[in-house]
């Protein structure tokens, strides 16, 4: 959820024209990602929510990309996406050992 409010906050400064470019997708993978999460859990296998998983993998995986083509474009800095790149990270590896423990 933090990364959620941390996309929102640094989508604002990007320009206008990027409203339904780049902005509404980041702002779609941040969402799906604890979205994905909670719905996942209320599944009843733990195929079914390491499947949601999966996706919020993905969805977190292109956000990242997402800001590393913010920084290219030259629409923010590398400092000033410091941080949700961190949650982003923070967020695989989390990710990534839920998955790990569905399969087992």
């Amino acid at each position: 959820m933090d990364l959620v409010l941390e996309i929102y906050a640094l989508t604002k400064s990007l320009p206008g024209y990027e409203l339904y470019g780049l902005t509404m997708q980041m702002r779609r993978a941040a969402v799906s990602i604890p979205s994905n999460i909670a719905e996942g859990q209320q599944r009843n296998t733990n195929k079914e929510f390491s499947n949601f998983l999966a996706i919020a993998r993905g969805s977190n995986a292109e956000l990242e990309t997402q800001l590393e083509i913010c920084v290219r474009l030259g629409y923010v800095t590398s400092d000033s996406i410091a941080r949700a790149v961190l949650l982003c990270r923070e967020i695989g590896k989390i990710l990534n050992v839920l998955i790990t423990k569905c399969s087992n």
